[in-house]
C-alpha cells in the first residue's frame, strides 16, 4: 500500500498534488539556505504565537512550507512521499488538499492554544499527521472487510505518536492536532454513503 513502485515521471503524473507540495517544500527549503535572504524568509513565515495573535495569520499557512534543517525537511517529505499518494488516489485531489491544509491549520491552532506567545515552529508535520489520521478513519470503516489495512495503519499511528514524545524539539500539539483533524475529516470523507455518491457522479 505504501510501497512506491512508480518511476519519477509516473509518480508525478499519478499524484500531481503530492508531487507539487513536495516540490514547493524543497524549493522553499533551498531558498532558506541562501545567506541573509534565507533567514528573512524563514523568520517572516514561521509560526510565532504572539505574532499570530497580533494579526499575522498567514504564518499558520506559510510555516507549513518551512523547515528547520535538512533532516527535518527530508523526514517530512519522505513521509509525504510514502503516505500521500494513496490518500490522493482514494480521496481525490480536492479532498486530499482539504485534509492536508486543514490538518496543518488545526495543528497550528492547537499550538496557539497550548503554547505561550513566544513559541515558534515550522514544518509540515501537522499536515502529514492529518494524512495518517485520515487513514485511521478509513480503518474505522473497513476494519471488518479489510483487517490487513488495520494491521498496517494502527502500528504507524501508534509509533508516530510515541516518537512525537520521545524526540526533542517536537511540536506535539501540531502533531496531535493534525492527527485528530485528519481523522475527523476522514470520518466524513470515507463514510460509505459519501463514497457511494462519489462513484455515482
Amino acid at each position: 500500500m505504501f510501497i512506491r513502485r512508480e518511476n519519477f515521471k509516473q509518480y508525478i503524473r499519478l499524484y500531481p498534488v503530492v508531487s507539487t507540495i513536495i516540490t514547493i517544500n524543497i524549493i522553499v527549503f533551498i531558498i532558506t539556505l541562501l545567506p541573509g535572504f534565507g533567514d528573512e524568509i524563514l523568520y517572516a513565515g514561521m509560526s510565532v504565537n504572539g505574532l499570530i495573535a497580533e494579526g499575522e495569520w498567514w504564518r499558520i499557512i506559510t510555516s507549513m512550507f518551512l523547515h528547520g534543517g535538512f533532516m527535518h525537511v527530508l523526514f517530512n517529505m519522505f513521509s509525504l512521499f510514502l503516505f500521500g499518494p494513496e490518500l490522493e488516489n482514494i480521496a481525490g485531489k480536492i479532498r486530499f488538499l482539504t485534509v492536508y491544509f486543514l490538518a496543518g491549520i488545526f495543528g497550528a491552532a492547537a499550538t496557539f492554544v497550548t503554547q505561550d506567545a513566544l513559541y515558534a515552529s515550522v514544518g509540515a508535520s501537522g499536515a502529514i499527521f492529518g494524512i495518517i489520521g485520515a487513514f485511521g478513519a478509513l480503518v474505522f470503516y473497513t476494519h471488518k472487510s479489510f483487517p490487513q489495512l488495520r494491521q498496517i495503519i494502527l502500528p504507524i499511528i501508534v509509533i508516530s505518536v510515541i516518537m512525537t514524545f520521545l524526540q526533542p524539539n517536537i511540536n506535539a500539539a501540531a502533531h496531535l492536532g493534525g492527527l485528530v483533524a485528519g481523522f475527523v475529516l476522514g470520518l466524513v470523507y470515507f463514510n460509505p454513503k459519501n463514497m457511494l455518491r462519489w462513484r455515482m457522479k
